[in-house]
């Protein structure tokens, strides 16, 4: 950050910093001299942006209510909304300074959430993140609980899962009275079985040192209650190396904790003292030792193949957004397992039926087999809709990902049915019409954004210098232009070819 501060201010543009560093660090030299807004007056935004360009220094950093959930909004995804349900937390871990900055917690009514819920789903919105700095404290501050929004929530959205719910970061203290209520939301065919519950360390000792307020016992009853309850649960967990204190035996049993549950996410960090918290004034541990700790728990993790298994298996997917090798559209498994695909761009804020062909380490590649029909006229309540076109939210308990809280509520009255063989009875009687033009499609699909991906990433690379201009005039007639040149030249011959025919065929005729 502070590289880019100084790239603002070398350009002689007017700058303006907001979020979370200004406001729990606003005496920092880099921000001397620039205007700053705290995270509570990012509604006053616009104001700030007009005083600055006058040539104004605007600095905004307290505010005593939350601002408006329904501010105008350019989303980075437009089929994404990130919707906060509180800020702050009730928390104060040692190492943290993300409360000097957000405060205490302070939750949003339900009424208003699912305002926001009901006007983003009217947007055309197909996934919505509930974000906050410990979402399992929701409420506690205004005398409710993350159950009774969660089922305030579901209750708005589709029947048909076209819109889905993926439920925020979690400490484990603020979840253990309400396990039981978690688990029966995050079964619902609209939820995503997914979980970020971040457990920092593997040792009682270090929890205590970083004032976590639970311990290792109670983050295995979590995993292990959520895992039993979920079909197909997947949960993402945090792990600091290297903490005040942490001795050798401290981080093997970290290790230890990640090596018997392998979970498939593990954000892997190490400590740095935030300055004005309480770690930063205890005593290190040396940064050879940090960085040597670190790099052995990122090879553990490395290694496990979360993913393998999966090969041959029908899932259904929420497609949302591109791979970043320009190729590739990304969907999420119900369990958020990411799963790329091979598609054409339209695809992009629809639901698919994909059979699984190959795994990797942090994904899985997957085939279209079909879409999933929308009837987005009914909300998804507490009672899943059946409907006799999608096979999708068929329960299979004994296949991850299952969509419907009840096996006898399956449509087709047969618990196997989410398998491939009757989606390909089903297809079959179609014809190999469709297979082959919606393959035409996609290899076109594929050819475009390949063009795409290659044009972007040589003018990236122009404006950086890393190439030359002749070289990237060289560079951009790649396989993808060649083919393109090489149908439109076919295309030209085709029509010449029969015009002249037609041409001689009337001579010959007469």
């Amino acid at each position: 950050m502070d590289t880019i501060i100084a790239k603002g201010k070398s350009s002689n543009k007017p700058l303006v910093v907001a979020g979370c560093v200004p406001q729990g660090s606003r005496d920092l030299k880099e921000l001397e001299g620039i205007s700053i807004v705290g995270v509570q007056q990012i509604d006053r935004v616009v104001e700030v942006v007009e005083e600055t360009l006058k040539g104004h220094e605007v600095r905004l950093l307290t505010r005593k209510t939350l601002p408006a959930l329904d501010l105008p909004k350019v989303r980075k995804n437009k089929f994404v909304e990130i919707l906060p349900i509180n800020v702050g937390c009730l928390g104060a871990c040692t190492y943290c300074k993300t409360k000097h900055a957000r405060g205490h917690l302070g939750s949003y009514t339900i009424d208003s959430l699912v305002g926001r819920v009901k006007s983003v789903i009217s947007d055309g919105v197909k996934e919505i993140w509930l974000s906050s700095e410990d979402t399992g404290a929701y409420g506690r501050d205004i005398g409710v609980n993350l159950p009774t929004l969660l089922n305030a929530l579901v209750a708005e959205l589709p029947a048909d899962a076209s819109t889905m719910l993926r439920i925020g970061m979690t400490n484990p203290p603020f979840i253990l009275e309400h396990l039981k209520e978690i688990a029966e939301a995050l079964r619902h065919p609209c939820v995503y079985s997914f979980l970020h519950v971040p457990v920092q360390s593997g040792s009682d000792t270090i929890l205590s040192a970083m004032n976590r307020e639970y311990t290792v016992s109670e983050f295995r009853t979590v995993v292990d209650t959520l895992t039993e309850l979920v079909p197909g649960m997947q949960i993402a967990t945090d792990i600091i190396c290297g903490f005040p204190g942490e001795t050798d035996e401290d981080f093997a049993q970290t290790v230890n904790l990640i090596k018997e549950y392998k979970l498939p996410q593990v954000h892997i960090s190490q400590f740095y003292p935030r300055p004005g918290t309480p770690a930063a004034r205890m005593k290190k541990v040396p940064s050879n030792v940090v960085k040597r700790r670190s790099r052995e728990l990122t090879n553990v993790f490395e290694a496990f193949t979360p993913y393998s298994g999966m090969e041959g298996k029908v899932e259904r997917i929420w497609i949302t957004d591109f791979a970043s090798d320009g190729v590739h559209l990304v969907g999420h498994t119900k369990g958020y397992i990411q799963v790329l695909v091979i598609a054409p761009d339209y695809m992009l804020g629809t639901s698919a039926m994909v059979k699984i062909t190959s795994s990797g380490r942090w994904s899985v590649f997957g085939e279209v087999i079909k879409t999933v029909n929308h009837v987005s006229d009914n909300k998804a309540s507490n009672k899943q809709v059946p409907n006799q076109d999608m096979p999708s939210v068929c329960y299979n308990p004994s296949k991850p990902g299952g969509f419907s809280e009840e096996p006898e509520s399956c449509a087709c009255g047969n618990d196997s049915c989410c398998g491939l063989s009757t989606l390909e009875k089903s297809d079959s009687s179609r014809g190999t019409a469709m297979a082959q033009n919606q393959n035409s499609r996609n290899f076109i699909g594929w050819i475009l954004r390949k063009r795409k991906h290659l044009r972007k990433r040589v003018e990236s690379e122009l404006a950086s210098g890393s190439i030359k201009k002749q070289e990237a005039s060289v560079r951009k007639w790649d396989f993808v232009d060649k083919a393109l040149l090489g149908g439109i030249s076919i295309s030209i011959l085709t029509i010449i070819t029969l015009a002249v025919a037609l041409m001689f065929s009337g001579i010959w005729s007469q």
